[in-house]
């Protein structure tokens, strides 16, 4: 009879002595300790996260690092838990499968495969959370390295995959790997995106092209806004109109792209537009404007040192004479000062209004500064109250805006010739 120190033996002579056959004794002896091995593996399973969350994870709160926070909030300590009915069944299944050597086989086979999947488990969320404490460095303001994370994952999930694909189908892994060699072509064909994201991400990272939460715009592809995420195959960018673009990693690198970075680090914006005065509204400042402007002091005084320059041929004779500017002189020097007294404006960057090359439509007056702020809404503002009070400023020197006839002027003009027509 067998000793009460082999419960194997003994359960199945108790059943025998119930009644029951040998074979069925052996079967049911089987079910109890397979039952006997799960109710252990559930309650060192309840045992191991009773400490994680009752003993781990008050010592982690207390301690005055955040590193360890981290690993505790990427449930890396919680998914190690599951490691513990894992080796409950693998080293009991011996023991309760004993007369079943095929289905023993199954069980560690099976638990090995979940011992696996677990392990990848945790090793992706111990690179998580190491992520995570990376990004509270001030190094992560200038360099991302979401696209190496991501590439680092990829090859772990490969290696798990190699390892259970081994297991399943009894086949060594540098078989396996010789064989994946033999396909090197199509594999770098099904990842071509990703070897070419991998490249892309390095270079953006060392050369800091670019980092999340930088205003960037890319004409070509309808892009002006911040960027969300950078990842190893895709940049999402969420435009002004809140709309989410992805661009793939590479094209950053293959085409051109604004980055305003820069400007966001200055704190100021540059305004550059362009008036368009009707050339046919230019001229020498008479007697008339003189009495008028020289009321305002900026422009009293620029016009006495305008004259002091001068030299007067014959009365009344403006040619050749140094000493008569134009409305349009008078007007950029009036525009230059008004922009200069604006405290909204940057006073130590450039401020110029400069001629450009006429394209037949009018004289383009460039308006050049830069504002004290950089967000959209009040330098919209800003550019928009500076051109507002110009335009109206401009028939005060006897200025017009070009622009092209409308329907109105078109009406207007048939209507005069007909007035004239019948005049006659």
């Amino acid at each position: 009879m067998p000793s009460l120190g082999d419960p194997s033996g003994w359960l199945k002579e108790l059943f025998i002595n119930a009644g029951l056959n040998p074979s069925v004794s052996s079967f049911l002896r089987t079910i109890t300790l397979v039952f006997v091995v799960l109710l252990f593996s559930w309650f060192f399973n309840l045992i191991a996260k009773a400490l994680i969350r009752n003993v781990v994870s008050r010592i982690v709160r207390r301690t005055t690092s955040t590193w360890d926070d981290i690993f505790l909030d990427q449930k890396v300590f919680t998914r190690l838990s599951h490691f513990a009915p894992a080796i409950i069944i693998w080293t009991m299944a011996g023991w309760a499968l004993k007369d079943y050597p095929v289905w023993l086989s199954f069980v560690h086979k099976l638990t090995y495969i979940y011992m696996v999947a677990i392990a990848t488990v945790v090793a992706i969320s111990f690179i998580n959370a190491w992520h995570e404490i990376y990004k509270t460095l001030p190094i992560s303001q200038h360099r991302h390295i979401k696209g190496y994370v991501q590439l680092v994952k990829i090859f772990i999930y490969t290696i798990s995959s190699l390892i259970l694909f081994s297991v399943i189908f009894k086949k060594d892994i540098s078989t396996i790997v010789a064989g994946l060699g033999a396909m090197a072509a199509v594999l770098i064909l099904v990842f071509k995106d990703t070897i070419l994201g991998f490249v892309a991400s390095i270079q953006l990272s060392a050369n800091e092209m670019l980092k999340v939460g930088d205003w960037i715009t890319i004409p070509g592809r309808d892009v002006d806004g911040t960027v969300l995420d950078i990842t190893l195959n895709t940049v999402k960018i969420q435009n002004f109109d809140r709309t989410i673009i992805t661009v793939p990693t590479y094209a950053l690198v293959n085409e051109s792209f604004q980055n305003w970075k820069g400007m966001e680090q200055s704190k100021s914006r540059q305004v550059k537009r362009a008036l368009l005065i009707d050339m046919k509204s230019i001229r020498f400042m008479d007697e008339d404007m003189r009495k008028r402007l020289s009321i305002h002091g900026p422009l009293k005084d620029y016009i006495e040192r305008f004259e002091k320059q001068g030299k007067v041929l014959t009365p009344g004779d403006v040619l050749f004479n140094k000493g008569i500017p134009t409305n349009l002189a008078l007007f950029r020097h009036y525009a230059e000062t008004y922009i200069k007294s604006n405290p909204l404006i940057d006073q130590g960057q450039v401020v110029i209004l400069r001629h450009r090359a006429s394209d037949g439509n009018g004289l383009p007056l460039q308006v050049y500064f830069f504002t004290t702020g950089y967000q959209m809404v009040p330098y919209e503002n800003l550019q928009s109250e500076v051109f507002e009070h110009l335009v109206a400023a401009m028939k005060e020197f006897g200025l017009k805006l070009f622009q092209h006839p409308t329907g109105y002027d078109v009406i207007a003009s048939n209507t005069s010739l007909s007035e004239k027509f019948n005049n006659i």
